[in-house]
């Protein structure tokens, strides 16, 4: 069996901009989008931080190294220059890759100028998490 899983995650990324007559999206600096893995077009799930909205858009590429992240659309409506967002994707994975270890998401936390700060910490493993409900 297939189980949807996390896939790629930029975590606390900082909105640097937004368009509410652009025709929808949210726009991502291409290196960030590379470095966890999200492709051009991609759907998304973004949660914002800062007032609790969470909707569904599709990535589109800013330029490498521009920093910029840009809620585009009705999107421009769920946040303002400032708010700190955690944008997501996921994927299907055989449940057996992810009970044997085999699978793990791509997560990089960004800082308020979205630079990378570090990966967060690797999920524990399914032996991790069976000690820790042994307890």
């Amino acid at each position: 069996m297939n189980v949807e899983m996390l896939r790629s995650k930029l975590h606390q990324a900082c909105v640097t901009d937004s368009d509410v007559y652009y025709e929808g999206s949210l726009g991502i600096d291409i290196e960030l989008m590379e470095a966890v893995g999200l492709l051009p077009y991609e759907k998304l799930l973004v949660s914002n931080m800062n007032n609790g909205a969470r909707f569904e858009t599709y990535a589109i590429a800013e330029p490498f190294g521009s920093r910029r992240i840009v809620l585009n659309g009705a999107a421009a409506r769920l946040g303002t220059t400032g708010d700190r967002i955690i944008i997501m994707t996921f994927g299907y994975v055989p449940e057996t890759d992810v009970r044997e270890g085999r699978y793990k998401p791509r997560v990089m936390r960004l800082d308020q100028h979205n630079n990378p700060v570090q990966n967060l910490p690797v999920a524990p493993s399914m032996d991790e998490i069976a000690t820790m409900l042994e307890g």
